[in-house]
């Protein structure tokens, strides 16, 4: 195996190799929009980042902020070691259903309750997720839910070969 060279960073760029592990959260001071076809279903400039060595961020978006309806309970959960259990959504929009597209932490461990809810997104299946009128490019391998903006440099957790970052 060898040895990860994290990328330069450029001004105003985080590196996500500078990110802590454990990970944690924290306010993001950006203005996040979410579109499933023609439907905006989600708009805040409230939302919470949780950082994570060779992840970049993940958003949290507060309920106030996501249109009433287009989140319906989904089968299954999974295991956070640092969060704690995730419950799943569908999220339904403009005729459309994406299955287990957003999930949240109900009763979250103590360094995460600010996370109560909230609902983060998986970019992969929404049409559009935008920071700051960016869009963003969702963190590669399908598992991890990572949004990627201009303002982070990586490599990112989620490429092949990548699995015992």
């Amino acid at each position: 195996m060898h040895p990860i060279r994290p990328e330069p960073t450029r001004p105003g760029q985080e590196s996500v190799w500078d990110f802590p592990r454990p990970a944690i959260v924290e306010p993001a001071s950006v203005h996040i929009v979410i579109r499933v076809g023609a439907v905006i279903v989600a708009d805040t400039r409230r939302a919470m980042r949780t950082l994570e060595t060779s992840h970049p961020p993940s958003y949290y978006i507060p309920l106030e902020d996501i249109v009433p309806g287009t989140l319906v309970p989904a089968e299954g959960s999974s295991f956070c070691e640092w969060k704690g259990h995730a419950r799943y959504f569908d999220v339904i929009a403009d005729r459309e259903r994406r299955e287990r597209a957003a999930w949240s932490y109900p009763d979250p461990t103590p360094p995460f309750a600010i996370l109560r809810d909230h609902v983060a997104f998986y970019a992969a299946a929404m049409d559009a997720c935008f920071v700051d009128g960016e869009q963003v490019v969702a963190q590669p391998g399908g598992f991890y839910g990572g949004w990627i903006t201009s303002a982070v440099a990586g490599p990112f957790k989620g490429v092949p070969g990548s699995r015992f970052w």
